[in-house]
């Protein structure tokens, strides 16, 4: 259970990973032994944990857009 919060980030990083090889994959472009495995790993993954990493992918995303945009353009409104 200690391990669970890392988990999180390494799901989401074999996501990206992973999206990144099956882009590769569709323009025909050969894959490396590596970028293989990443795919193989990703599929075998359960579609729950799919669903938590894809989403805290999203929230943090846009938590982080939010925050930014918030500070950018917050300074522009009192100037």
């Amino acid at each position: 259970m200690v391990d669970e919060p890392a988990e999180i980030f390494d799901d989401m990083y074999l996501g990206l990973r992973a999206g990144a090889a099956e882009r590769k994959k569709r323009r025909g472009e050969p894959l490396s032994p590596e970028e293989q495995e990443v795919l193989g790993r990703w599929q075998r993954l359960s579609a729950w944990r799919k669903t938590l990493a894809v989403g805290a992918f999203a929230v943090g995303t846009f938590g982080l857009g939010f925050t930014l945009g918030g500070l950018v353009f917050g300074r522009w409104r009192r100037a």
